[in-house]
């Protein structure tokens, strides 16, 4: 079957390879796919499933950090978390909103991650015992970030392109952030630093996660490059992400959290760049898998909220629905 977006759907018969060649032809010609063009079932399935993850996790994402909302060590450092967490929700909304175009609804998505149906970034398991958790997650956890979602920029499908194109931009102000506070942190006190390198020392690794599997063992990542959903492989991504994250924290005078990391002239066809060490996968797919530190607390906190803000959405819609009433009598 294909979608024609908004419009409805045909039967799997019409879905022919006339069809399928004509539509790969236009995302080889870099090609904008608009909602309401005819377009693979399997090319929307896997734009929902990325673009809600992807909402999924700059909403859950704002729990680690809003948990220290109250205990920022200044005004400034509050003001600019208070930000920062605003526009971790306001990401998720246009990624709500660009998955919506594909016809699925918002409450169709967020039942998914309630009842643990969908995932999220597997980043957001981990706790954020100390201050120093929200410099390295603004600095690694949305470098990171920042590294993947350029290249969505370029997305195939037009919107979520158009929505990335904001999100980066506010995603490279959260990188600069967190370094600049991790750069404090570095020159302050020996407790401050040391408190410095020992969040470095948690979150290095589940940094170098986020980009998910290895190319090896990725079920997706063949046909979204094809589909120029995706621009660079998970693998080429971490590469980059590395080869650009040790020369900042050497800047900062911090030391990554790998006895294999070695500088390899030959890498990168000759440019060189970063051998590391081996990634623990098994941790990784434990966490993904629900078993992750935090796991539990982040869907209870999601399901509160949802079930608390019930009213809200209750009254919005009697709101517009009244509205609409009284047009309709005048």
């Amino acid at each position: 079957m294909y979608s024609q977006g908004l419009i409805g759907a045909k039967t799997d018969t019409e879905e022919t390879q006339e069809f399928l060649d004509a539509f790969q032809a236009r995302i080889d010609a870099e090609e904008k796919i608009e909602p309401n063009d005819a377009m693979p079932s399997a090319y929307r399935k896997t734009l929902i499933r990325m673009m809600s993850q992807h909402a999924h996790s700059e909403i859950v994402g704002m729990l680690p950090e809003g948990n220290w909302l109250t205990r920022a060590p200044s005004l400034r450092r509050k003001v600019a978390l208070l930000a920062k967490v605003q526009d971790e929700g306001g990401h998720g909304l246009y990624l709500y909103s660009a998955a919506e175009t594909l016809g699925v609804s918002r409450e169709e998505l967020t039942q998914e991650l309630l009842s643990g149906k969908a995932k999220y970034s597997s980043i957001f398991n981990y706790p954020t015992p100390t201050w120093a958790d929200i410099g390295v997650i603004g600095w690694l956890v949305d470098g990171a970030a920042i590294m993947n979602q350029v290249p969505l920029c370029r997305c195939s499908y037009g919107p979520y392109a158009r929505a990335m194109i904001r999100v980066c931009k506010e995603e490279s102000f959260h990188q600069r952030q967190g370094y600049e506070l991790m750069q404090s942190l570095t020159q302050g006190t020996d407790e401050q630093k040391n408190m410095a390198q020992d969040a470095l020392n948690r979150w290095w690794w589940p940094s170098l996660m986020m980009f998910g599997p290895s190319d090896t063992d990725s079920q997706h990542s063949d046909q979204s490059m094809t589909w120029k959903i995706k621009r660079f492989t998970n693998d080429e991504l971490r590469q980059k992400f590395v080869d650009a994250t040790v020369p900042q924290a050497e800047l900062i005078g911090l030391t990554m959290p790998d006895e294999k990391l070695v500088w390899n002239e030959s890498k990168n066809k000759g440019e060189g760049g970063y051998d590391f060490g081996e990634i623990d996968w098994d941790e990784f797919w434990q966490v993904v898998n629900g078993h992750g530190m935090m796991n539990r607390d982040r869907l209870d906190a999601r399901r509160k909220a949802w079930d608390d803000g019930a009213w809200v959405r209750d009254a919005a819609l009697a709101y517009a629905e009244k509205q609409n009433n009284l047009k309709s009598v005048a």
